[in-house]
C-alpha cells in the first residue's frame, strides 16, 4: 500500500495534467465505461462517501469526505484507489480541490470565448486557488479580480496567486457586481445559500462556472441566468438533479427544462458554438477522483 500526502499529490499531478485526466474520464463516462453508485450522504451532508468503478480496467476509487463549513479547510477527505493488485491511499482534500479545478478547466476550455482575458473569482476558500489555476491553464488570462467578503482574505489570496503567476494581474475586492460587469469568465466558489448576483449584472457574452453549492439548500446562481443562458452544462444530470440547489430550483419553478441540460461528457463529443452566456454547474462525480487517483498511481 502506498500512502500519499497532500504535498505528494501536488508534486505529482500538475493542473494541466489533471485537466487532461479529468477530460478523458468524462469521455469514458459518456462511453458508459463507469459504474457510479449514488453518493451516500450522512448527517445532512456532513459526511459523504463517493465511489467509481472503471469497467475496462477493473480499477476503482472510494472517497470519504467530512464537511464542516466553519472550519478551514471546510472539506477533509481520504481517497482509496485499488486495481492491478495494488492499493493507494491519498489525501483526499488536495485531490478534491485539484479535480474540481480540473473539471472547471475542461468546461471553460469548451465554453469560454477563445480570446477571454478577464477572470472574476468569487470566493476565497480552499477551492478558490485551483479555480484560478485551471482557468489560467486553458486561457490567456491577463487580469483576475479576487472577490471575498473578508477583504484581508481576498488580499492574501491575490498575493499568493501573484507569486505563483507573476505575469498575471490579480486585484482583490469585495464588490461582486463591479467584478462581474466586464468579466469574460466567472468562477463561483462559495458556500452561499442565496444567488451571488443578478443576471442583469452580467455581460452579454460571459462564461460562468459554479462549484460551491453542493446541497439542495445552497445556491450561487440566479434562476434567471439559468433560464436565459445559451447553454447550461452539468457534470452529470442525475447528480445535478439530486444535489444542485440552482438546477433543482430552476427546473422545479419551470424556468429551465431538464431536457435543456447538457452533460459534460456529451459536450466533449459535440460541436458547440455558443455566443452568449454559458453556465457550467458541477457538484462533482466519482470519475473525477478516479482520474486523479489513476494519474497518481501511474506516476
Amino acid at each position: 500500500m502506498r500512502v500519499l500526502s497532500a504535498a505528494d499529490v501536488r508534486r505529482t499531478v500538475s493542473m494541466p495534467a489533471a485537466i487532461d485526466a479529468v477530460r478523458n474520464a468524462f469521455l469514458e463516462l459518456a462511453a458508459g465505461n463507469f459504474v457510479l453508485p449514488p453518493r451516500q450522504i450522512f448527517g445532512d451532508g456532513a459526511v459523504l462517501v463517493m465511489s467509481a468503478y472503471h469497467s475496462p480496467t477493473g480499477t476503482a476509487v472510494v472517497k470519504k469526505i467530512g464537511i464542516a463549513l466553519d472550519q478551514v479547510p471546510a472539506i477533509r477527505a481520504t481517497v482509496i484507489w485499488t486495481g492491478h493488485g495494488e492499493q493507494l491511499v491519498a489525501d483526499g482534500t488536495s485531490i478534491t480541490t485539484l479535480r474540481t479545478g480540473a473539471v472547471v478547466g475542461v468546461a471553460t476550455d469548451l465554453l469560454a470565448a477563445p480570446d477571454a482575458t478577464r477572470l472574476s473569482l468569487l470566493g476565497t476558500g480552499a477551492q478558490a486557488a485551483d479555480q484560478a489555476r485551471a482557468v489560467l491553464a486553458v486561457r490567456r488570462i491577463a487580469t483576475v479580480t479576487v472577490i471575498g467578503r473578508n477583504p484581508d482574505r481576498a488580499t492574501a489570496l491575490a498575493a499568493a496567486l501573484t507569486a505563483e503567476f507573476p505575469e498575471v494581474s490579480f486585484t482583490p475586492g469585495t464588490s461582486i457586481d463591479d467584478a462581474i460587469a466586464t468579466a469574460d469568465i466567472i468562477c463561483c466558489a462559495t458556500s452561499s445559500s442565496t444567488p451571488l448576483f443578478d443576471a442583469d449584472a452580467l455581460p452579454e457574452r460571459v462564461h460562468v462556472n459554479a462549484i460551491g453549492a453542493f446541497r439542495p439548500t445552497m445556491r450561487e446562481l440566479p434562476r434567471d441566468l439559468l433560464a436565459t443562458a445559451d447553454l447550461v452544462m452539468v457534470d452529470q444530470v442525475e447528480a445535478a438533479l439530486e444535489e444542485s440547489g440552482e438546477i433543482i430550483d430552476a427546473i422545479t419553478s419551470g424556468a429551465l427544462a431538464q431536457t435543456a441540460l447538457i452533460e459534460l461528457g456529451t459536450a466533449l463529443t459535440t460541436k458547440l458554438s455558443p455566443t452568449g452566456r454559458t453556465v457550467f454547474k458541477s457538484v462533482g462525480v466519482g470519475c473525477q477522483d478516479w482520474a486523479i487517483a489513476k494519474a497518481l498511481a501511474e506516476r
